[in-house]
């Protein structure tokens, strides 16, 4: 076994310990931004049907409008 410097024998288990909680970081930072991607779908999305349910309703009042006439 070869040492770096710096290094005692026995710091396998810490490091196992640290790229253990860097793996769980970066596991909960990805979760973090594809529930953020989601969210802001599901915004945009109720935002364009509500534009779309008012765009319709522009539409018949027109419609209506003119077969009064």
């Amino acid at each position: 076994m070869c040492l770096a410097a710096g290094e005692k024998p026995g710091n396998e288990p810490e490091e196992v310990k640290l790229q253990n909680a860097s793996k769980q970081i970066v596991q909960n930072a990805i979760l973090q931004a594809v529930r953020q991607v989601s969210q802001e779908s599901r915004r945009r999305d109720a935002r364009s049907s509500d534009s779309r349910g008012c765009f319709q309703l522009g539409v018949g009042e027109l419609t209506k409008k003119h077969e009064k006439k």
